[in-house]
């Protein structure tokens, strides 16, 4: 991004700047800010890790295309609400699908349902263990600085108050931080 400072400015602003000139870089920074919030929102209701990022990146599309329709004042919570609405839809559509499959195929057992629904809440479960491993892997300072932004919300200022690191050394540690995490998730992804 051309912008330094974006990441330093609030959703509110960015979203105007959106609105303002149209650059999908503004939403972005939001994106960054809230991709992982968003992945486990959509991997609480979907189960699967494959479906959570491919609707993240969904909801994004989404928010570029209806950001303009709403006068927006929270967008954290805004954003958490379309990625709830969009998953309950895509969990509407899947069931959907399972019944007509049902009706044409032999129905299963209930002990067969429920071990499905067991493999994917162990699933889940490993995903999130996953996730832990690939924080503890990662050096003190990416840690630190990744569970503060992600995590905790604070801003790229307040992490460099709490941690004694530059405002570059925060945004770095964050930024490779979140491509170690990355890289050591798709080990997990690609096994399953």
């Amino acid at each position: 991004m051309n912008y330094p400072n974006a990441q330093h400015l609030s959703d509110i602003e960015l979203i105007q700047r959106y609105k303002t000139d149209g650059n999908s870089d503004w939403i972005g920074v939001l994106f960054d800010r809230y991709a992982i919030l968003l992945l486990g929102l959509c991997m609480k209701y979907l189960k699967n890790e494959e479906d959570a990022r491919d609707s993240v990146q969904q909801i994004f599309l989404k928010v570029l295309q209806e950001v303009h329709k709403h006068d927006i004042i929270f967008f954290k919570a805004w954003i958490h609400q379309v990625a709830k609405n969009y998953c309950l839809m895509q969990l509407r559509k899947t069931q959907q699908h399972v019944q007509t499959e049902l009706t044409e195929v032999n129905m299963p057992g209930v002990a067969d349902i429920e071990d499905d629904q067991k493999a994917k809440h162990i699933e889940k479960d490993n995903m999130l263990e996953h996730m832990q491993e690939g924080l503890a892997q990662l050096n003190i300072e990416q840690s630190t600085c990744v569970k503060l932004f992600y995590l905790d919300k604070k801003s790229y200022q307040e992490i460099a108050d709490i941690t004694g690191y530059s405002l570059l050394q925060v945004k770095s540690y964050i930024q490779n931080g979140k491509r170690n995490l990355k890289l050591f998730l798709e080990k997990f992804s690609t096994k399953s």
